[in-house]
C-alpha cells in the first residue's frame, strides 16, 4: 500500500522493480508541475534522476523542463527516443516531458527502461488540438502500471477541460504555443466551438 502512495521509498533495500507512470490531460493542466512535483520527491529520497524533453521544445528553456506556472527542474533535451537509451546510466527515476512530441518508439524506451529496474515518468498532452489521441500517449497508457489524468479549468465556463482548442489558424499537428494559441476547453464548449453533437 506504502508504495502506491509512495513509490520513491519502493526502492530501499528491495531488488529493483521498474514500471512507467503517465501523467496525461489538456494543455495548462498541470502535467509539468506533476512531474516535477514526483521528479522532486524521487531526489529527496536520495534516488538518481535523469529528466529528459524534446529538443523541439524550446517555449521556456532550452535546458529546464519549465510549468506554466515557472516550477523549473534542469533537463537534457534529445532529438529522438533512442538518445534516452544511450544517455541513461545508473539511475532510479527517469523523467520524460512532452512525450507527445516524440515517435512512437518512445514506448519500447520506457518499456525497456521498466524492464531494467528503472521508474520512467512520463508527462504529455493525450490529445491534440482536434480532439484526436497524440503521438505515442494512447499505448504508453495502455503498457504502463499508473495513469494520472489531470485536468485544466474551462476558460469559457469554467467546468473541467480536457481539450487543447487551438485559436490560431495553423492546420499542422504540431504548433508550439501557448495561451497566444491555445485555450483549454470542456467537452460542451469544445463540441460548440468544432460544430459537434
Amino acid at each position: 500500500m506504502d508504495q502506491y502512495f509512495f513509490p520513491e521509498t519502493s526502492r530501499i533495500g528491495a531488488p529493483p522493480r521498474g514500471w512507467i507512470e503517465v501523467i496525461c490531460g489538456s494543455m495548462f493542466s498541470g502535467k509539468t508541475e506533476e512531474l516535477i512535483r514526483r521528479l522532486n520527491r524521487a531526489r529527496i529520497a536520495r534516488q538518481r534522476v535523469e529528466i529528459f524533453k524534446p529538443m523541439i521544445d524550446t517555449r521556456y528553456s532550452v535546458e529546464d523542463v519549465v510549468s506554466h506556472d515557472a516550477k523549473a527542474i534542469r533537463c537534457t533535451p534529445v532529438a529522438s527516443p533512442g538518445n534516452i537509451l544511450l544517455m541513461t546510466g545508473d539511475v532510479d527515476v527517469i523523467g520524460i516531458d512532452e512525450a507527445q512530441f516524440f515517435d512512437m518508439s518512445l514506448v519500447d524506451v520506457c518499456n525497456s527502461l521498466a524492464n531494467q529496474g528503472v521508474r520512467v515518468i512520463v508527462a504529455g498532452l493525450d490529445m491534440d488540438y482536434l480532439g484526436k489521441p497524440f503521438g505515442p500517449l494512447p499505448a504508453l497508457m495502455a503498457t504502463s502500471e499508473d495513469i494520472t489524468k489531470v485536468h485544466a479549468i474551462c476558460i469559457r465556463c469554467g467546468n473541467l477541460a480536457l481539450y487543447s482548442h487551438r485559436t490560431s489558424e495553423s492546420n499542422q499537428l504540431v504548433v508550439l504555443g501557448e495561451t497566444d494559441k491555445y485555450e483549454p476547453l470542456c467537452r460542451s464548449c469544445f463540441n460548440l466551438e468544432h460544430g459537434n453533437k
